[in-house]
């Protein structure tokens, strides 16, 4: 997000996450990269160990901040060594993800490197850890149709591996640049 973006377009735009605006959405993906242990574990133990409650919360707080401010501490953040505990992978998987969610609802296009979304759909096939990603595709077969990247087995569901790591998700935007048998599969699951 640049500043050149425009910011009256952020309050009333929903976020692709569904329950929150653009305005919402947008600290989401620095977020991890911002918090630092001393911070996240009381944060985590005061959202009663739910990941989602704690960063929905944080985010609106940051959220309440001015365009410019935001975007100000957006791009500060850029070159950050801290966070909390998780993989690497999980914050690069947070910004590929948050990142669009922010993007598609104001219609701005963009694609995340192909290592990136390799990394991040090599890691989230086999894990459930926060986002339930290896039990939503249990069943059918991914297959990339702009990278060398397959997984699973079952009725297939091809398209953009961005689009395949954002239907990892849950996220039902998505879904619309998928085909195949197992699209309606994975529209039947949170």
């Amino acid at each position: 997000m640049s500043a050149s973006t425009t910011p009256t377009l952020w309050p009333e735009a929903a976020s692709a996450t569904a329950r929150l605006t653009v305005t919402d959405d947008l600290p989401t993906p620095p977020l991890p990269l911002a918090t630092a242990m001393r911070c996240f574990t009381p944060g985590i133990a005061s959202a009663g160990f739910k990941f989602d409650v704690f960063a929905e919360r944080d985010a609106k707080k940051l959220a309440a901040l001015e365009p410019s401010e935001l975007i100000r501490r957006l791009q500060s953040r850029t070159t950050t060594t801290n966070h909390p505990p998780a993989p690497v992978i999980a914050m690069l998987g947070e910004i590929v993800v948050h990142g669009d969610d922010i993007r598609r609802p104001l219609g701005i296009t963009h694609k995340s490197p192909e290592a990136a979304l390799l990394a991040v759909a090599d890691n989230w096939k086999n894990s459930n850890l926060l986002i339930g990603s290896k039990r939503r595709i249990t069943g059918v077969q991914l297959r990339a149709t702009d990278a060398s990247w397959s997984h699973g087995t079952g009725p297939v569901v091809s398209g953009p591996l961005q689009s395949l790591v954002l239907a990892m998700t849950g996220r039902k935007g998505a879904l619309a640049d998928l085909s195949g048998d197992g699209v309606s599969i994975l529209a039947g699951r949170d």
